[in-house]
């Protein structure tokens, strides 16, 4: 095995481990009658656990190796779904668990996808960047895909479905324990977070901030609020909530080549595209709601992946231009860590439905959000531009 195929082996199975509990979601209300909103903040505190390690990891991972950052968190990877299995039925402990895999998420997603490159540097152009990313949506979209099939019918779905990435995250760490990562020499240290692209830069805040969170905002619509609230006979559900994971994941990774090509059309077209289908699907999301149809959801879930991918791209390419080139990599970052903002989304939902507004009422309130920011990127995109364009390279999914 290549020594890139290692570090791609872990890319994908800590991307498995933090899609995972997504398709659980109706288990955890159909075995321990969990509620709504705490499967919402259970949901959305991987991304607080992700974000401060994402903004440090890349950063941390330049002053002090590749292996030395990423190794540990590929190790701590397993034993956060230890945690899942073992707490099963305690808020705290699960809390923990989601804490710990975002936080493994943030660094491996990071310094990893740059341990990729500069293990590919004798390899075509562009190269790195694929593995990177099929790697990582590969972990992304079978994770859940499989952990969903497996909570449908195995006894204790609540443990038993976490196995294979326990299974496959041991593994993942042996492989990878030879692969070599001297220490950087001759680096000076710098502040770990910097970026003036993004404090000093109104283009930044006009253009790129506005949609960046509906990247996962839009996912998180379709797998982690849409299956909960469906009140139709719950046969099949867990399989089903699995399977619509992997479908709108999946989108969201095979839109990528198209949304690039918009966006060589007129930069930030895959954007309000993006945003356009976030507004469709959510509505969609309404219409199933108010029939109970659950199969609608997989013409609501692609729509909703189709977007997350649109704007992802699309941010981060606009994201490129803007940045000087030794802040590149951190204001891609802070790009990033808007983005998992949107995992925040079945909680803010489930806010507004307990609110008095219902979950149709919260969904409409989504809407016009997503018009909100289409209306202000729109506005911004047709002001002076500079830079050069960006690649278009996703590393996350």
């Amino acid at each position: 095995m290549k020594q890139w195929q290692r570090v791609a082996l872990a890319m994908f199975a800590v991307g498995w481990g933090a899609n995972q509990f997504s398709a659980l979601l109706v288990a955890y209300r159909d075995e321990i009658g969990m509620d709504a909103q705490t499967r919402a903040f259970l949901f959305g505190v991987y991304a607080v656990g992700l974000v401060p390690a994402l903004l440090v990891g890349g950063a941390a991972s330049d002053r002090w190796g590749r292996r030395a950052v990423v190794l540990p968190f590929v190790a701590l990877s397993p034993l956060a779904t230890v945690l899942l299995m073992v707490e099963s039925t305690s808020v705290l402990g699960l809390a923990a668990g989601r804490l710990l895999a975002g936080a493994c998420s943030g660094v491996v997603f990071s310094a990893a996808s740059a341990w990729v490159t500069e293990l590919s540097v004798d390899d075509a152009p562009g190269s790195a960047a694929k593995r990177a990313a099929i790697a990582l949506s590969a972990g992304f979209g079978v994770g859940p895909l499989v952990t969903g099939l497996l909570g449908e019918w195995v006894p204790a779905p609540l443990v038993v479905s976490y196995v294979p990435h326990l299974v496959l995250g041991v593994v993942a760490a042996v492989v990878l324990w030879p692969v070599p990562g001297p220490r950087p020499v001759g680096i000076t240290p710098r502040p770990l977070l910097r970026v003036p692209a993004v404090t000093r830069s109104a283009p930044f805040l006009l253009r790129v901030a506005p949609a960046a969170p509906w990247v996962f905002g839009s996912a998180a619509i379709s797998i982690a609020y849409l299956p909960g609230e469906l009140t139709g006979s719950p046969a099949g559900a867990v399989a089903f909530a699995g399977v619509l994971a992997g479908i709108t994941l999946g989108t969201g990774v095979l839109v990528q080549p198209a949304a690039r090509r918009l966006d060589d059309a007129r930069p930030l077209l895959a954007s309000q595209v993006g945003l356009v289908g976030a507004v469709v699907g959510t509505l969609l999301g309404v219409a199933t709601l108010t029939t109970d149809v659950r199969w609608l959801l997989l013409v609501a879930g692609p729509v909703l992946g189709a977007a997350y991918g649109c704007v992802l791209v699309s941010g981060l390419r606009e994201t490129e231009r803007l940045a000087a080139p030794d802040q590149r990599g951190a204001t891609v970052a802070v790009f990033y860590a808007l983005t998992y903002l949107g995992f925040a989304a079945p909680y803010a939902l489930g806010a507004l439905a307990g609110a008095g507004l219902g979950p149709r009422g919260a969904l409409l309130a989504a809407v016009v959000a997503a018009l909100v920011s289409l209306a202000v990127i729109s506005t911004a995109s047709r002001g002076p531009r500079r830079g050069r364009p960006g690649t278009g390279s996703v590393t996350l999914p």
